[in-house]
């Protein structure tokens, strides 16, 4: 090796020696970070007053779930606000919301409608939504245990005679879904003892929300057999959207705006359904029932021919004059009894 390759490599060697050194000083030297705490909120000073914990659209129906009391700057107290150390305030269950309420805003006076005030249910309904009284009975209403706010299907229960001989039909169907709960008995709001304990009661009427198409099918069901109410689970109404969803059955918005779509999933939700019933026969529950409608008996004859000849069995009364089974044939209007295997 030459001199100047030697000189260039030691040249090299010592600047990376003085490189490492003032490296390793600097980070000897510095400072260790620490920690700066983030600024501390101060205590509102002002009183309690009841906001909404969550978003409460028009017609909700309050329960102790939607409202709480936080402390609100009292400068911004309006005369409006139900303070905590207001008697009223105890008394909002049951109420219904007549303007939209964000999350987390005071709830004021004007927003909501007591039961007994004019205008109260119509409040409660939704836009294009109707109420309906459906009567009942204590075995029919779940034994008391529904209340409003709650969701049910409706039950119809009859009896189908059918033209032939044999038992009825005995069939029972779920004609409509998710239904939301009004009233009952004209109670808007669950009946509590002094401690605040639901008491369960028996009703005769409850009222629902529904369209005016499933209004009509409600008020004929009424005159053709039983209603009975059927409690639905919270679950229900999820797992039902999502099939609604993945069949195609249900359009979700074509935006991207998660609230647009959470507000849409919401109402899609809370809608009545009518769909395809499904029923229960006698035979569903019982061998000894039947599984369709009696058939009618035959019949011979065609338009503009003879009238249909009916052959029923007549009162065996003795008479001295016929002896034997005696068969009463009708034609048209003429009814003649014949003997069959006697004499006249």
């Amino acid at each position: 090796m030459d001199a100047r390759k030697l000189i260039l490599l030691v040249g090299a060697l010592f600047v990376a020696g003085i490189t490492a050194f003032m490296a390793r000083s600097m980070m000897m030297g510095a400072a260790a970070p620490v920690a700066v705490a983030g600024p501390v909120e101060a205590p509102v000073d002002g009183p309690r007053v009841m906001v909404a914990t969550r978003a409460l659209p028009v017609g909700t129906i309050i329960d102790a779930a939607a409202l709480r009391f936080q402390p609100w700057p009292k400068e911004l107290v309006e005369n409006a606000y139900f303070l905590e150390s207001a008697p009223e305030a105890r008394n909002l269950v049951g109420t219904v919301v007549r303007f939209a309420i964000p999350a987390g805003q005071p709830i004021t006076q004007g927003a909501l409608v007591k039961p007994g005030d004019r205008g109260f249910l119509a409040a409660a309904l939704g836009p294009g939504m109707r109420a309906i009284t459906v009567p009942v009975s204590a075995q029919s209403a779940v034994a008391g245990f529904v209340f409003p706010g709650d969701r049910v299907d409706l039950v119809l229960t009859q009896t189908v005679a059918g033209g032939g001989d044999g038992p009825p039909l005995r069939v029972s169907e779920t004609m409509l879904r998710n239904l939301r709960v009004l009233a009952t008995d004209q109670r808007t709001d669950n009946n509590t003892d002094d401690q605040g304990k639901t008491v369960v009661s028996a009703y005769s009427t409850v009222t629902v929300e529904a369209t005016p198409r499933i209004a009509e099918k409600i008020a004929v069901a009424q005159t053709v057999g039983a209603l009975s109410l059927s409690l639905r689970s919270i679950a229900d109404n999820s797992s039902e959207l999502e099939e609604a969803i993945a069949s195609g059955d249900v359009k979700l918005p074509d935006s991207n705006d998660p609230k647009a779509e959470k507000a849409a999933l919401a109402r899609l939700a809370a809608r009545p359904i009518e769909g395809t019933p499904t029923f229960s026969t006698g035979a569903d529950v019982s061998r000894f029932q039947r599984s369709s409608v009696p058939g009618k008996a035959a019949s011979n004859g065609g338009g503009g021919g003879p009238a249909p000849t009916a052959m029923t069995p007549a009162p065996s009364a003795p008479s001295p004059d016929r002896r034997g089974p005696v068969v009463r044939i009708t034609r048209g209007n003429a009814v003649t009894d014949v003997s069959v295997g006697g004499t006249n």
